[in-house]
């Protein structure tokens, strides 16, 4: 965890709301992050006073050019945690209105229709070797029919080791999830047989800490990467793109139509 120092007129305040969520058991690394920047903001801002002043939060509330919806309502959202810190221990404060950064259209999943499936799916069984991520034509069969089979995050099943998948059991381990929770998830003997298959081409010389979705040699696959072939795969089914933010997304496999995952069998496993 990155330590931060602040050093503006609220640094006592900060680090109360911080020393108060760690010991309530959060990981406050980001929290701490954003803290960092409003401390920032605050010196440059000029501000002196011991409370949390409705024009210093105004100011800090403003929309930036370009800044993703979700950003803007954590850095919001922050800083009214500060706000309340300070209220319970009767320090003037100014707290933001909920409804300023609650309101806003919220993204509509994309459901993939039966046959949008078979078209996507048999895309990725036909993607071929490339230099860059020399597993590709392994990695991403297994990985999409995971994503959407056992509802993953993409960050969940990229951060999966192998020790996590066991192919004994035909159970996935996720990791300090959603709320900092493990789970278990079993998966169907389709994925179990084609996950032994993928381990045994791809892991047969691997550390238990090896990152079971493999880029290239001895580095995890990157959410990018994933991100950039799921367009081409999109682009080669004939599936339409609205653009960043607009989907369909990889996240969109979590939404599944409920109908019988593809078959179609990769020509390697």
């Amino acid at each position: 965890m990155t330590t931060y120092t602040y050093h503006s007129s609220l640094h006592s305040q900060i680090e109360g709301v911080l020393r108060q969520k760690k010991a309530l058991g959060y990981d406050c690394d980001a929290v701490a992050r954003l803290f960092y920047k409003f401390d920032q903001f605050c010196t440059a801002y000029g501000y002196e006073g011991a409370g949390l002043d409705k024009t210093l939060v105004e100011a800090w509330n403003e929309k930036r050019s370009h800044e993703a919806p979700a950003t803007w309502k954590r850095r919001i959202s922050v800083v009214r945690q500060l706000a309340l810190y300070m209220e319970r221990i009767d320090l003037p404060a100014y707290v933001t209105p909920t409804h300023i950064y609650r309101d806003g259209p919220r993204y509509v999943p994309y459901i993939f229709s039966n046959a949008e499936l078979s078209a996507i799916f048999r895309q990725i069984d036909n993607c071929t070797y490339c230099s860059t991520v020399p597993y590709r034509e392994w990695v991403m069969p297994l990985l999409f029919r995971v994503l959407y089979g056992c509802g993953l995050r993409l960050s969940e099943a990229l951060c999966l080791r192998l020790a996590d998948v066991d192919l004994e059991m035909g159970v996935l381990t996720i990791r300090d999830a959603k709320f900092h929770k493990d789970r278990l998830i079993p998966i169907t003997q389709d994925l179990l047989q084609r996950s032994r298959k993928y381990a045994k081409l791809v892991h047969q010389y691997s550390n238990p800490d090896a990152a079971f979705f493999v880029g290239r040699p001895g580095h995890p696959l990157t959410s990018g990467n994933v991100y950039k072939n799921f367009r081409r795969f999109l682009w080669q089914a004939g599936i339409s793109h609205g653009g960043w933010g607009k989907g369909p997304r990889v996240h969109d496999f979590r939404y599944p139509n409920l109908n019988k995952i593809p078959t179609l069998a990769p020509k390697t496993i």
